[in-house]
């Protein structure tokens, strides 16, 4: 009986650590309170729904982690202007990921369609495919056309969703696939990257779930299925933890070639569409090859789009996933994972939670009061700006934020609202002169003021 005990002990020791210490245990987004909000076409109002944002309950074991969530995010989503008639819908959902993750020593574990990973506010990751892949017709000898057929195909020539479907994006860049709404890539609004190259944002304006800054390390975003976690695009430049900030670059390049013939390593396969400006090089996964050299430089990544180094959460080092964008912040393939997982695959959607676990409950208060609306909890940025600043909060609000754009004489110019439960807001500064300006974040009368450069 006594060892029992002990045992006993040592096992809740182990959990009560775990809960302390577990990135995969303390990042989450959690809210009861605040549901999603959506627009439809031709309407710059949003409508605000039912469902429950974010993630509603996070419970834990010595091993796992269980995260309950609606898959329904805080920020804007829709429309979807591709004639996709689904909406996000709550998809009333447990996960459960391992805590301890472990690199898989066999053969890698490809990718799949559907979900591949868990965004911290409990969205969707899905990989780059869209499951629509080329295919011959079977009048094609007799002279019929080339056809796409959504599931079906040829399995050679997958197309990219990030390309093919990107009009069906909306501000945040996702959308649903039967109610089940998901990011295939960074999950930054479009209006934040620095070439824009889709104008959903004009009038349907989002924030996704954080914006890029280049000078700082990107927040922890998410998890694949393997457990291992996913970064935004900007790390340390050495694994070790040292270096400058620098972005992520994937070490998959695009193959030169005109015609689709033969696959990265030079074998024959059924022939795709020519190379053309309906059909171009990145429109299909297989327009890409990797380039295992590039990884010998420490900011480029592995083949699963990953590296293991040190974070601001993983001081001790932990391999990690990036969602990599290119130099104009445009999603760049394979966007976060893919297309293999580095580490054992074993996440899993259940219904019921059969072991004994304990609830997490995050300390502090998710609203803002003075006290707590400081220089740690804003980040304003980029500070010069060009063409925009984004104003982010490390937490979400119960309130909703007046933020307010001035000048030194105290002429207001712009002002918008932070919305409860979100965390970016930003403002168009493309019109504004070079100068000082001053950004106030106002919560039922507190109000922090934050000095801005413009320079163009």
């Amino acid at each position: 009986m006594k060892k029992n005990i002990n045992l006993f002990i040592i096992l809740l020791c182990s959990i009560i650590a775990n809960a302390q210490t577990n990135p995969a245990i303390l990042n989450w987004l959690q809210n009861t309170t605040v549901t999603g909000r959506h627009y439809v076409k031709n309407n710059s109002t949003p409508i605000v729904d039912a469902a429950i944002a974010n993630c509603q309950s996070i419970k834990y074991s010595a091993t796992s982690v269980y995260v309950a969530t609606n898959g329904i995010p805080t920020y804007i989503t829709g429309p979807f202007s591709d004639g996709n008639p689904s909406l996000a819908t709550a998809q009333n959902a447990i996960f459960k990921l391992p805590l301890n993750p472990v690199q898989n020593t066999g053969v890698a574990t490809a990718t799949t369609g559907g979900n591949i990973g868990l965004f911290i506010n409990g969205v969707a990751l899905f990989d780059y495919r869209d499951g629509v892949s080329w295919q011959l017709a079977n009048n094609r000898l007799g002279g019929g056309p080339l056809t796409q057929t959504n599931g079906q195909g040829d399995g050679v020539w997958n197309r990219d969703a990030v390309v093919g479907e990107r009009l069906g994006f909306d501000c945040a860049k996702a959308h649903p696939a039967m109610g089940n709404y998901h990011h295939h890539q960074n999950p930054s609004a479009f209006s934040l990257d620095l070439k824009v190259i889709s104008t959903v944002c004009t009038l349907y304006a989002a924030d996704g779930l954080y914006a890029i800054d280049s000078s700082k390390h990107s927040p922890l975003i998410g998890f694949a299925y393997d457990g291992f976690p996913i970064y935004g695009a900007y790390g340390y430049k050495n694994t070790d933890g040292t270096g400058a900030i620098t972005r992520m670059k994937s070490s998959f390049a695009l193959r030169s070639i005109t015609t689709r013939t033969t696959n990265a390593s030079g074998t024959t396969v059924t022939a795709g569409p020519d190379v053309s400006t309906t059909y171009p090089l990145g429109y299909f996964r297989e327009d890409y090859q990797y380039n295992v050299t590039s990884t010998a430089t420490p900011d480029y990544l592995d083949e699963h789009n990953g590296r293991f180094c040190k974070t601001p959460e993983y001081p001790n080092g932990i391999y990690c996933y990036f969602a990599t964008v290119d130099e104009n912040w445009n999603s760049a393939y394979p966007y976060v994972v893919g297309p293999t997982f580095y580490g054992v695959k074993n996440a899993l959607k259940v219904t019921t939670i059969i072991e004994t676990v304990t609830t997490y409950t995050p300390g502090g208060n998710t609203g803002i009061n003075n006290s707590e609306i400081d220089a740690l909890k804003i980040n304003v940025f980029p500070n010069p700006a060009n063409d925009f600043v984004a104003i982010q909060l490390n937490h979400l609000t119960k309130n909703n934020l007046d933020i307010e754009l001035y000048d030194l004489t105290g002429r207001l110019l712009q002002k918008t609202v932070l919305f409860q439960g979100s965390t970016i807001v930003n403002f168009d500064t493309r019109t504004l002169y070079e100068g000082n300006y001053l950004i106030k974040i106002i919560d039922n009368g507190n109000v922090v003021t934050k000095k801005i450069t413009i320079s163009k």
